[in-house]
């Protein structure tokens, strides 16, 4: 064979390794552009499920607390914007002189669905046996919810009832919901600690119900995760310290105005960025212990 012959039979076979090469590259193509097609699908729906989740919320969510003799509330919600969960109520009880305070913090929208679900479900139970005490429930929302946690979603519970007769504060808290009580005139603060961990796979604590006394002036403050949990420009977290130090110095003039503190001292933390997850708070101060008795 000739030099030229051998050549051209060269240049022809990479043609035909050209031509196949295109033509992979051509499969591949389609390949990823049904791959993109399929993945902005995806982002679409779960885009629209974490909006239907925090529509879910803002709609169940109470606009209006309940008026309590003897105790002042100071509310907020901020959604996450990139994962969350966060319901919160505060109502009164068939007991004129009980009220009831939950929060529930749940990692992903799903896991919130879920839960929220099932508080609405046996809130139904909480309304008809109001004398269940706060471990009773955290015990039947947990026995809901452990089964059905996928991957590695976790959810954090706080309930407590406050009777007003003896202003006792009577709480069961799971996980990662923050508790403070700030008695009045002294420069330190109650860790109201959680007495288990979050809910999630494997979960298998007792939940115990624990014991606070109030007095007049005392205040309580709860916070979920995505507070405490916010970052600066250096990925640097709020932490409890820089929440529980914010109360400690914070204004003594009303719970509205310790709230808008704690806001403004997490917004200057995080700077120009908005919350990647839920933030509730929630602030009540006992006004007085006055109980008007009904007249036989």
């Amino acid at each position: 064979m000739s030099y030229e012959n051998e050549l051209k039979e060269k240049i022809s076979q990479l043609e035909h390794e050209l031509a196949v090469k295109e033509a992979e590259v051509h499969r591949y193509r389609l390949e990823l552009s049904k791959a993109n097609a399929e993945l902005e699908k995806m982002i679409l729906q779960i885009t629209q499920e974490i909006k239907l989740a925090q529509t879910m919320q803002k709609v169940l969510s109470p606009t209006e607390l309940p008026h309590v003799q003897g105790f002042e509330f100071s509310t907020k919600f901020i959604p996450g914007t990139r994962s969350g969960g966060d319901y919160f109520d505060i109502f009164e009880h068939e007991d004129k002189l009980k009220f009831g305070i939950l929060i529930s913090s749940a990692s992903g929208y799903a896991l919130s669905s879920m839960l929220l679900s099932l508080i609405i479900k046996i809130s139904s139970q909480i309304e008809a046996r109001r004398g269940l005490a706060p471990h009773r429930v955290v015990g039947l929302l947990a026995k809901e919810v452990v089964p059905n946690i996928q991957n590695e979603d976790q959810a954090s519970i706080f309930y407590g009832v406050i009777d007003r007769r003896s202003y006792e504060l009577q709480f069961c808290s799971i996980g990662n919901i923050d508790g403070f009580l700030q008695v009045f005139a002294q420069e330190q603060l109650v860790n109201l600690i959680p007495n288990g961990p979050s809910l999630q796979k494997g979960f298998n604590t007792e939940p115990q119900t624990q014991v606070v006394q109030l007095n007049p002036r005392d205040r309580l403050i709860f916070a979920t995760d995505g507070l405490k949990s916010s970052k600066n420009s250096a990925g640097a977290l709020w932490g409890v310290h820089g929440f529980s130090q914010v109360i400690l110095r914070g204004p003594r003039q009303g719970v509205h105005e310790l709230r808008n503190e704690i806001l403004l001292a997490n917004e200057k933390h995080m700077g120009q960025a908005d919350p990647e997850r839920d933030q509730t708070l929630i602030v009540t101060e006992v006004k007085d212990r006055v109980i008007k008795l009904a007249k036989n």
